[in-house]
């Protein structure tokens, strides 16, 4: 008698912000369902109370392709595995990498393909937005300043373009010790089609130890810290701040 191989099961997760009342009861689920969980040394030591039965693999930043491919191995191999990510794992998370990598090394015999899901999670630019009020009730684009995989001249391309079409635009990876020129470049380029009045709303460590908000205007931007836990909100041409508060309109104004 020959056992059917058990298939296995690779869930991507996004873990929130950081505060354990913010993270998605199906995320706690899964992780506690898992016997393998992957991940950046930062975003396991905020679950490690999770993980004290688990198999962990802990890596660093820019080790993301090995913990991608372990997992997708780890899946195929019959475990149930659990790779994080902070915030979302599909908006500049762990996703894309993940279910690239599953769909290239995927099996015909689909009776032991692992299967896999993404596990929602609160994102940097809805925690941001949630602490500065409500900046992103009109269209909006977010945008990394991070050149490391993206060519600075795309990520110039697309600044110039949401500015001039009047974007509220959210900036991820604004500043780090190694990349400091881009957010005043940004600057300059949003400021080719906004008023130097325009609010800005800092953000960083949202939700987590240390949280710091703050509110400024696009020509005083660079004179604030900022740095790769920071979230950069830059409003529209409607943008207002009242009590203390970053406010983008809708439109209802208008129609009443």
């Amino acid at each position: 008698m020959t056992h059917t191989p058990h298939p296995g099961h690779l869930a991507i997760v996004g873990l929130g912000p950081g505060m354990r009342d913010l993270m998605a009861p199906r995320a706690i689920q899964v992780i506690q369902e898992s016997d393998l969980v992957i991940g950046y040394r930062v975003y396991l030591e905020q679950i490690s109370d999770l993980l004290t039965d688990k198999e962990i693999h802990v890596s660093e930043l820019t080790h993301e392709v090995e913990r991608a491919t372990l997992a997708v191995q780890s899946a195929h191999a019959g475990r149930r595995v659990c790779i994080v990510s902070s915030g979302d794992a599909g908006i500049y998370g762990m996703a894309g990498l993940v279910l690239d990598l599953f769909s290239h090394s995927s099996d015909t015999d689909t009776i032991t393909e692992p299967s896999v899901e993404v596990v929602p999670g609160i994102s940097a630019l809805n925690a941001a937005a949630a602490l500065l009020g409500a900046p992103l009730m009109h269209d909006f684009a977010a945008i990394s300043l991070s050149d490391l995989l993206t060519p600075w001249a795309t990520i110039a391309k697309r600044l110039a373009a949401v500015a001039e079409a009047d974007f509220v635009v959210v900036l991820y990876n604004p500043s780090s010790r190694k990349r400091q020129w881009q957010l005043g470049e940004a600057q300059r380029l949003l400021l080719v089609h906004r008023a130097e009045t325009t609010p800005v709303g800092l953000v960083r460590n949202a939700y987590r130890e240390g949280q710091k908000v703050q509110l400024t205007t696009l020509s005083h931007l660079l004179e604030h810290d900022v740095d790769m836990f920071t979230t950069v909100v830059i409003g529209n041409s409607c943008t207002r701040i009242q009590q203390a508060r970053m406010i983008t309109p809708r439109g209802y104004e208008s129609r009443a």
